[in-house]
C-alpha cells in the first residue's frame, strides 16, 4: 500500500484524533471511512438529482415506467426461487 502526505488544518486534525479515540480506530482508518462515506454521499446526491430530472420530464418518465413494466414480467419467468 502506498502512502501519501496531505495537509489538513488543525481543526480537522483535532476532529480526526477525537474520532479515532472514540472509535478505537487509527486516524488513517477514520479518514478512509470519512472519505468513503463522503464519496457515497456525493454519488447518491447526483443519482437523486438525475432521477429527479428524469421524473420532471413527463415523456422520459413515461418511457421509464414502460420499461420497468416490461422488465417486471421477467419476475414470473417460471424459474423457481
Amino acid at each position: 500500500m502506498s502512502h501519501l502526505t496531505i495537509s489538513i488544518n488543525e481543526s480537522t486534525h483535532n476532529n480526526l484524533v477525537k474520532l479515532a479515540e472514540a472509535s478505537g480506530e487509527t486516524i488513517q482508518v477514520v479518514l478512509e471511512k470519512a472519505v468513503d462515506n463522503y464519496y457515497r454521499h456525493i454519488f447518491l446526491t447526483q443519482a437523486n438529482q438525475g432521477f429527479a430530472t428524469l421524473k420532471a420530464n413527463k415523456l422520459l418518465w413515461e418511457e421509464e415506467i414502460a420499461e420497468r413494466q416490461a422488465w417486471d414480467v421477467t419476475i414470473a419467468d417460471g424459474v423457481d426461487d
